[in-house]
């Protein structure tokens, strides 16, 4: 169990993540104009390789770190007696719950280094997000997630995501509502079987 409060992000991991590849490129591009201003193969190199890296790694390897983090967490619940009931995956969260001993464990994309498990009374409230705007045959949302509440901090962890609006009526959206519904629901037993 842990019992320091909950942090989703880990800002040095975040700043690393996005910065240091572009310094790098940068460094390279300052490096090739200096040492091989007429060109050649080191400046092909210098020019073409440290970008196609850093796109690769911005891609790629947050998600990659993500899913290893991921699974090493769930190989620890397995031995450790928690046993998971439901795991929703999210773009930014991993939420896995075990209702029958009342507790939550959490793994969040830009801290993958640190996982919580938590008793489920650490959550002071839940509920779904439509994402419903507009009125009438204009509404519509691009959104639905089921939110909760642990030490003051709000957590929100997407069902259902899209660069469109859709109607509510849409089975994109009334599929991302019935998945919120359900989680909202399963914490809720979680946090009324947590000592």
């Amino acid at each position: 169990m842990n019992y320091e409060p909950v942090k989703k992000k880990n800002v040095p991991y975040l700043l690393s993540y996005l910065f240091v590849p572009a310094a790098i490129t940068a460094l390279c591009f300052w490096l090739g104009y200096v040492f091989f201003h007429d060109g050649g193969a080191g400046a092909v190199i210098l020019f073409l390789v440290p970008p196609t890296l850093s796109i690769l790694w911005w891609v790629l390897g947050g998600k990659l770190i993500f899913k290893g983090k991921r699974k090493k967490l769930m190989k620890e619940l397995e031995h450790s007696g928690f046993y998971p009931n439901h795991t929703f995956d999210s773009d930014g969260c991993t939420v896995i719950v075990d209702i029958e001993h009342g507790k939550l464990a959490l793994i969040f994309f830009w801290n993958p280094f640190q996982s919580y498990i938590l008793p489920a009374n650490r959550i002071t409230k839940i509920w779904t997000d439509d994402g419903k705007t507009g009125i009438g045959p204009l509404a519509g949302s691009s959104r639905v997630s089921f939110l909760f509440t642990i030490d003051g901090i709000r957590i929100r962890v997407n069902t259902f995501t899209s660069n469109k609006r859709w109607r509510m009526d849409s089975e994109y959206i009334l599929t991302g509502i019935s998945k919120a519904d359900m989680m909202a629901g399963v914490l809720t037993d979680a946090k009324e079987r947590s000592l």
